[in-house]
């Protein structure tokens, strides 16, 4: 058996043999190195199968070691067309703090008064003996009457005047019927200027941000957002969010514009916002970039992935073992294969394989999933190849030297 410590001496042609009398023959020499040799090699390929030659990312091997153990703390699922149909039903994670979204619903062509807004009022009487104006006046102009939080107004002559989720001509005739009742000629024109309750602000995403008064109650998110200049080019795969009380909506710019039914009709004191989409992918291993790869798209496959991380190192990279790691949460986990039945799970794909390239086209990426591409046990081999070249490179150049 080779001695270790001796290694070193036979790679500097050191090793001390029997002394012998007599001239050594060329042949002799030439016998000794290659001896030398093959048991310089013999020796590289014992040391690489007892242990593991430096790589620049694991094996599948490694990774995947000890999965079959009854206490191990992660399952291995391989992504074929027998397990997808059963791999579809598992709940889907997501991180988003969203709840959904909201389908359009048509209000009418028209403003409705709220708390805050602003009306202008000017009241015209024809009366010899008019209470309202003065003589030789035929109008008076009352501006700036806020409407209070209890939802009216107080007039002069007529008190309190409940106003609040009136159109503006609904409110312009309440407020001259009670005119009339101490002028019958008095006639009301009403201006409304919509207040906090009666606007929605555009907070970010767009050209031109700001706070945006509803002409009508049919005014939705796209109009709301062209009125601010459209989205912003720079953003990725920009998502829109809807604060509406204590809850927050979101949907993707590209799915709402498909979707003319999802195209949301707003309310006073909505806020709305464009933002980049937050998710996004791992990619490390013997893959051609290794980076956080944000999501481009609403969804994503693990061909996409394989895409969008520039493919696989072509010397490095073994297509039998890509894998998916990715963290469920406790909740998830399920005994009766509706869901993953550890936490930690690690999906398995060969895509040397028609059935493996076709199964990674239909398997979505997750939000913060990690994409590893495993790298090829030839890679390994050839390491220590290049390791036995070098040495016998060096022998070589010792045993000119001598010479």
């Amino acid at each position: 058996m080779l001695n270790p410590e001796r290694l070193p001496c036979i790679l500097h042609g050191t090793v001390k043999s029997t002394p012998r009398t007599g001239v050594v023959s060329a042949g002799s020499q030439m016998r000794l190195f290659s001896g030398k040799v093959l048991l310089l090699t013999v020796s590289l390929f014992a040391l690489a199968a007892c242990g593991d030659a430096p790589g620049g990312a694991p094996q599948a091997k490694e990774i995947l070691r000890g999965a079959q153990a009854e206490d191990a703390d992660f399952a291995v699922v391989p992504v074929t067309r027998a397990t997808l149909p059963q791999l579809s039903k598992w709940p889907q994670s997501s991180s988003q703090p969203v709840s959904g979204w909201l389908e359009k619903s048509s209000g009418p062509a028209s403003q409705i008064i709220q708390a805050g807004d602003m009306l202008d009022l000017s009241i015209w009487d024809n009366g010899e003996s008019s209470l309202l104006a003065q003589k030789g006046q035929k109008a008076v102009e009352l501006r700036s009457i806020r409407v209070s939080s209890a939802g009216d107004v107080f007039l002069p002559y007529v008190d309190q005047v409940y106003v609040a989720k009136m159109t503006p001509d609904a409110a312009r005739e309440t407020i001259q019927k009670r005119f009339a009742e101490i002028s019958t000629t008095a006639q009301v024109q009403l201006n409304h200027q919509p207040g906090r309750e009666s606007s929605v602000d555009l907070i970010s995403g767009v050209s031109k941000p700001g706070n945006f008064p509803l002409p009508d109650r049919n005014v939705s998110v796209l109009s709301l957002i062209a009125l601010g200049g459209g989205v912003e080019a720079h953003l990725t795969n920009p998502q829109v969010r809807l604060m509406r009380g204590s809850k927050l909506y979101g949907i993707s710019l590209d799915r709402l514009l498909k979707s003319p039914a999802l195209d949301t009709t707003l309310r006073g004191g909505d806020k709305v916002y464009v933002e980049s989409d937050e998710r996004y992918f791992l990619s490390l291993g013997a893959a051609s970039k290794e980076a956080q790869i944000p999501f481009p798209d609403d969804q994503v496959t693990a061909l996409d992935a394989a895409s969008l991380i520039g493919g696989f190192a072509d010397n490095r990279a073994n297509p039998k073992g890509v894998l998916v790691l990715r963290n469920y949460d406790g909740s998830d986990v399920r005994s009766d294969g509706t869901g993953p039945s550890k936490e930690r799970t690690i999906f398995s794909f060969d895509l040397t394989s028609a059935d493996g390239l076709f199964s990674a086209g239909e398997f979505q990426i997750a939000n913060k999933d990690l994409v590893l591409v495993t790298e090829s046990s030839v890679v390994q081999n050839g390491t220590v190849i290049s390791v036995m070249y070098d040495a016998l490179g060096i022998g070589l150049r010792a045993r000119s030297l001598r010479n």
